[in-house]
């Protein structure tokens, strides 16, 4: 896993982040109180994940690396929140049918309503953020010295998990305007306010 050192932006800081509230959205569809594992092979395929606003509380940042069923490694960075209000959330994922074209999967929640989630984990391959604002923030720390945010217990279990690696961590962010590509999300509890859940034909992401 890369070890990546020195100062990180404000714009890369919000843009690690935003993943981290999408992604946990996203999985939300399926996803009963608890009932997700911590650790799981992912598909591999990424999805979409867009909201006007992300306010998290409890926050981790840290590097791990992901396995398909079939043994492929993929780098992520997990974004961690222990309570995070999402607005406007949108989440597509485009599934070929074969014979049939392109399909798109798209999930969204009542636009008047926010979505909330507890103990949220994004694994992230890149984030995009208008603007982000964070509180008692550090840049730097080793991710087995994290304690504002969560970390996973499946991935402090994880082989490619290094308690000495570069992390952040932060009291509180704010993030406008969040584009994340993601791989996988799980979530203690995820409650979306007016689910809409439904395939249409075509490519329709949220991006």
């Amino acid at each position: 896993m890369p070890h990546h050192s020195g100062r990180t932006s404000w714009k890369r800081f919000a843009a690690v982040l935003l993943p981290s509230v999408l992604a946990a959205a996203v999985l939300g569809v399926g996803m009963a109180e608890g009932a997700l594992a911590a650790s799981f092979f992912i598909s591999g395929q990424r999805f979409e994940i867009a909201a006007d606003t992300l306010r998290g509380r409890g926050v981790s940042i840290y590097p791990l690396v992901d396995i398909t069923r079939k043994g492929t490694l993929v780098p992520v960075v997990v974004l961690g929140f222990r309570h995070a209000d999402i607005s406007r959330l949108c989440l597509s994922v485009e599934l070929p049918v074969p014979g049939l074209g392109p399909y798109t999967l798209r999930l969204t929640g009542d636009s008047g309503r926010q979505v909330e989630a507890a103990n949220l984990f994004i694994d992230t391959t890149s984030v995009t953020a208008d603007r982000s604002t964070a509180d008692d923030i550090d840049i730097g720390v080793a991710a087995g010295s994290i304690h504002k945010g969560p970390i996973d217990p499946g991935d402090r279990n994880s082989r490619f998990f290094d308690p000495d690696v570069f992390a952040q961590q932060a009291r509180s962010v704010v993030l406008t305007d969040v584009r994340a590509v993601s791989v996988a999300a799980s979530a203690g509890t995820l409650n979306i306010p007016g689910l809409d859940l439904r395939i249409v034909q075509g490519s329709h992401r949220c991006f």
